[in-house]
């Protein structure tokens, strides 16, 4: 893998990842850009003890703009855009629209407050990944070299993320679909460096702890001999890696892929291991958008261990999930999910599984 790194116009670095080493990248970004833009905070919410980001800048974020004005494809002559190469393979570059930024102001009081919300800057940084220069494809698309490309870049950013002072966590998704809530078509994902361990993986970890001291065994380990036991939510199962809806699902369209190793974070799958996830996730994505006929909208979202803790309880797990119960109908996050985080799931795991199972790609 080749990287090649650069600066856009107003100062954010962009990076190009190709397979070979012959490409060159060396066109300038000829735009003229504002200054950059990153001044959010966050807040602690001491009810739930957890920090909320606060970043009013992203209303003016672009949103669904036409393909011919799509920002995050290839420039060419009259539509300049955030990737100043005629072509790429897979590039990655610090949102122009950041939830956090590495130059942060810093913050005072909360307005009005009252004592017990502390308020800091938004320190982080967040980037954008194209997954492919092709406006109209999508991951599922991807061959399993370049599938291998985005991994290895993700795995690269995760790395050089981590090294960042105030970096508590990365964290790599990718929204699809507009039911999800993409403002931009394009396939691409986004990467996330918190300077806080996530509530979601902070809960995760807490009863891993507590599980370890019950039994001295690893939680994730344990959950996923139990499914390949069971087998049957067992969607597929590879060399080095097993794709599960698990019993307790949430979303009615929720499949967890595991390594059968404990890894902590994703630069520590070996070339295997990773060559193996590509050609299962591929084969899953296919399945996925055949259940209905059409493009599924889906979060896929990589759980990894926190920068500095719990590297020997966290265990590497692709986690994703659709909102679509049926192939008209959403499920929408009502009453008992938004203000009590009661999920109420209206389709059995069992039955999601053994659908998925039979599915061909390609059939």
């Amino acid at each position: 893998m080749k990287r090649t790194i650069t600066e856009l116009a107003d100062g954010r670095q962009l990076i190009y990842f190709d397979e070979g080493g012959g490409a060159v990248r060396d066109a300038a970004d000829q735009r003229v850009l504002d200054e950059r833009q990153g001044h959010s905070e966050i807040r602690f919410d001491p009810t739930r003890e957890e920090w909320v980001a606060l970043a009013s800048h992203r209303q003016t974020r672009t949103h669904l703009p036409p393909a011919d004005q799509c920002p995050l494809c290839p420039s060419r002559d009259g539509q300049l855009t955030e990737v100043p190469s005629a072509d790429y393979e897979v590039v990655v570059f610090e949102n122009r629209f950041p939830s956090f930024a590495s130059e942060m102001t810093e913050v005072g009081g909360v307005p009005g407050g009252h004592g017990l919300v502390s308020r800091q800057p938004g320190f982080g940084r967040c980037e954008v990944i194209c997954f492919t220069p092709d406006h109209e494809a999508s991951f599922s698309s991807l061959s399993p070299a370049r599938a291998r490309l985005v991994l290895d870049a993700w795995a690269d950013r995760t790395a050089e993320l981590s090294r960042l002072p105030g970096v508590e966590q990365v964290f790599c998704f990718e929204n699809r679909g507009e039911e999800i809530g993409v403002t931009l078509h394009h396939p691409h994902g986004q990467i996330y460096a918190y300077p806080f361990v996530t509530p979601r993986s902070r809960q995760m970890l807490a009863a891993a702890r507590r599980y370890r001291k019950r039994t001295f065994g690893n939680l994730f380990a344990a959950v996923l001999e139990a499914e390949q036991h069971a087998a049957v939510r067992v969607v597929r199962r590879t060399k080095h890696w097993t794709a599960f809806v698990p019993a307790a699902a949430r979303w009615p369209l929720e499949v967890h892929l595991y390594p059968h190793r404990q890894v902590p974070d994703l630069p520590g799958l070996t070339d295997p291991e990773r060559d193996d996830f590509c050609e299962l996730y591929l084969d899953l994505l296919h399945r996925l958008d055949r259940l209905y006929d059409s493009p599924l909208p889906y979060i896929a979202a990589w759980h990894q261990a926190p920068v500095r803790t719990d590297s020997d309880l966290a265990y590497l797990h692709l986690e994703l999930f659709s909102i679509r119960r049926a192939a008209d109908k959403l499920k929408y996050l009502a009453g008992s999910e938004s203000a009590m985080g009661v999920f109420i799931n209206d389709v059995a795991p069992e039955s999601v599984a053994a659908q998925l199972r039979d599915l061909e790609p390609g059939a």
